[in-house]
């Protein structure tokens, strides 16, 4: 099936996946767990241990998914909880895990954004209003790049993920549109692009690394960067008597 045209037309608001489309997730996340062990080592020994490495910190986490399905939603309990066990089994002071998580909570919002993501932030939000859209625990004002978004819309704060098409009409209520209304930009094939469009809205799929497409009806459009998705729009918007212009508008 091809894939649909975008309707420029018909957008008035961008949604935005937060990881790894406006930075890499897993260097984050390595710095944080990282710091943590460190905290770890100064405050809870015994713990720091018993979970001497940060793969063995990840999989305590990972561990915590399956003895915990009901704070899938919630990455910042599934952290906290998983450090509280940890602690628990070591045999170190459980009400350490609150200042633990603080620790690794901060360091995890020190992201290293992609190069392009300031441009592309100021582009769309010089034209639209921009809402986060994230199954993460990242906050955009703490990142620093708060000032761009209308709204921020989180699965931990409103109580579902991605794909539900839940998380995404909120985000569009919360800037006064309908969903067929909004562009929804995000790296993951299935919890992006493909729940948005489930979710009636237009849909961009940022696929940097080249992957297949792995459902039957197509995103509206692939970008493998966010300059590309800006020359895009750009080039959308442009009047069909005048040949777009080679260079995005701002970058």
């Amino acid at each position: 099936m091809p894939p649909a045209a975008i309707d420029l037309t018909r957008i008035r608001a961008v949604t935005l996946d937060l990881d790894d489309t406006l930075w890499p997730i897993w260097p984050t996340i390595t710095r944080a767990e990282a710091s943590l062990l460190q905290w770890l080592v100064a405050h809870a020994p015994s713990t720091a241990a018993l979970y001497s490495n940060t793969e063995a910190l990840r999989a305590i986490r990972n561990q915590m998914v399956a003895l915990r399905p009901d704070l899938k939603h919630d990455l910042s309990a599934l952290r906290r909880e998983s450090i509280r066990l940890a602690l628990t089994q070591a045999g170190d002071d459980a009400a350490l895990a609150e200042p633990a998580f603080e620790v690794f909570f901060a360091e995890r919002q020190r992201v290293e954004l992609f190069v392009d993501a300031h441009s592309t932030l100021a582009f769309l939000s010089q034209r639209y209003p921009v809402v986060a859209v994230s199954n993460g625990n990242a906050d955009v004002h703490r990142v620093g790049i708060g000032h761009y978004f209308k709204a921020s819309i989180s699965a931990r704060e409103f109580g579902v993920a991605k794909p539900d098409p839940r998380i995404f009409h909120a985000a569009a209520s919360a800037v006064g549109v309908q969903p067929h209304e909004v562009l929804h930009v995000g790296d993951d094939a299935t919890l992006d692009a493909q729940a948005a469009i489930n979710a009636g809205m237009q849909a961009v799929w940022l696929n940097s690394t080249g992957q297949d497409w792995p459902h039957a009806q197509p995103p509206h459009a692939t970008v493998a960067t966010l300059t590309e998705l800006c020359r895009m729009l750009e080039g959308l918007a442009a009047p069909a008597s005048q040949p777009a212009s080679p260079r995005p508008h701002a970058l």
